[in-house]
């Protein structure tokens, strides 16, 4: 069973699949698309020819819990991938992308060169929460 988590953002969306037992990230990558329909056919397309399911989908909430307009985006994104016949868990994502910029900064990674390398860390973050809930 290969789990494939998305970090959903404006203009690139992180992704990481796990290995084929579902236990650990296995693969990372950042597709570069703002168009959200055109976004879920690729993410379709990508966890198809993985045979990745479910899809674990981040889901920014505030600090307190609260949903703002970034949550809505997520939900609407849901939306298509099911529309898609794509199976997709909602998973909280608070602090993902700063865990994802620290790991890096204390790798030495700088962070103005790496903003996709970000994406794909926060994605790598989001499916070791949602693997280890399992």
């Amino acid at each position: 069973m290969r789990v494939m988590a998305i970090d959903y953002g404006d203009a690139r969306t992180g992704v990481a699949v796990s290995d084929a037992l579902g236990m650990l990230a296995g693969e990372t990558f950042v597709i570069a698309e703002w168009d959200a329909e055109k976004l879920a056919d690729r993410l379709a397309a990508e966890a198809g020819a993985r045979g990745a399911s479910p899809l674990v989908l981040g889901l920014p909430r505030n600090m307190d819990g609260t949903e703002g307009p970034r949550a809505e985006k997520s939900r609407a994104l849901k939306a298509l991938l099911e529309q898609r016949g794509c199976a997709v868990v909602l998973w909280d994502e608070r602090r993902t992308t700063v865990d994802a910029h620290r790991i890096l900064r204390e790798n030495g990674k700088r962070e103005k060169k790496h903003k996709a390398t970000v994406d794909a860390v926060a994605a790598a973050l989001i499916l070791e929460g949602y693997l280890g809930s399992l």
